[in-house]
């Protein structure tokens, strides 16, 4: 096992999604399988249940680790302090520590242009994203003070380079990198390191999109110039494995773009 072993990390938006392939094609399940190998108990959420009992099952049996699959929607409708300190009151039930959170559950009608953007579909991005990482990174605070944790939020090339139709989107993963930014300050003398990544990888929904939408795909969804998309894994879920190992603790406040060269700025 490796250096997570016996510890906890909260990973949202971890449910298994699979490719025409059958391989994992979710963000998500990429980090928690990298963080499952590294021997950390992990906390999955989610809406799906389903794809979380999936996730739960098959990290179980691969890794040997203990997984807490728990169903949680952070929305406008909701109650959503309550729902995500149910969350972390499961996770300290079970596990009795937090040391990892990763905030990587997002959603949003991309696609939509700001001129005709609902503000039903502007609160879906900032919900999912921005509260519900703001939500998170506060009940999760205390008990990563203890075990002296990480936090690795997400944030998106969309927010960085002003990505046509993506405007609820980028405005939701850009505060995320602000609030991100000002827990690396007030959080440094915790001993909470705190940074930021912004993906890019082939996933379910992007097979899903080129499929139903060739020509919108063609348009919209550029091949980076390292030749390939980011294996959820691989190229993804192992830098944030990384991003929460000791060797990195003096990294804080730092965003990453993982996008194979496209995500280059000064």
């Amino acid at each position: 096992m490796g250096f997570l072993e016996g510890k906890t990390a909260i990973i949202t938006g971890a449910g298994f999604a699979a490719l025409k392939d059958g391989s994992a094609g979710s963000i998500g399940y990429g980090i928690a399988t990298a963080y499952a190998k590294e021997g950390a108990n992990l906390v999955i959420t989610g809406r799906n249940v389903a794809k979380l009992e999936t996730a739960k099952e098959k990290l179980e049996a691969a890794y040997g680790i203990q997984v807490l699959a728990v169903q949680a929607d952070v929305n406008a409708g909701a109650d959503n302090k309550a729902v995500v300190q149910s969350v972390i009151d499961q996770a300290i039930e079970k596990f009795g520590r937090i040391d990892v959170l990763v905030n990587n559950a997002q959603a949003s009608a991309s696609g939509v242009t700001l001129g005709d953007h609902t503000t039903d579909q502007f609160d879906l991005a900032i919900y999912s994203g921005l509260y519900a990482t703001f939500y998170y990174m506060q009940a999760c605070y205390p008990y990563l003070k203890e075990t002296k944790g990480s936090v690795i939020n997400f944030a998106s090339g969309a927010g960085l380079f002003g990505n046509y139709g993506q405007c609820a989107y980028a405005a939701a993963k850009e505060g995320i990198r602000g609030m991100s930014r000002v827990a690396a300050t007030e959080w440094g003398p915790d001993g909470i390191n705190v940074n930021v990544v912004c993906p890019l990888a082939w996933t379910t929904a992007l097979e899903n999109f080129k499929e139903a939408y060739p020509d919108a795909f063609e348009a919209n969804v550029h091949m980076p110039p390292m030749g390939h998309y980011g294996d959820v894994e691989k190229e993804i879920g192992r830098v944030v494995v990384q991003l929460a190992n000791p060797d990195f603790k003096f990294m804080s406040g730092e965003t990453l773009t993982l996008e194979g060269g496209m995500g280059q700025r000064p």
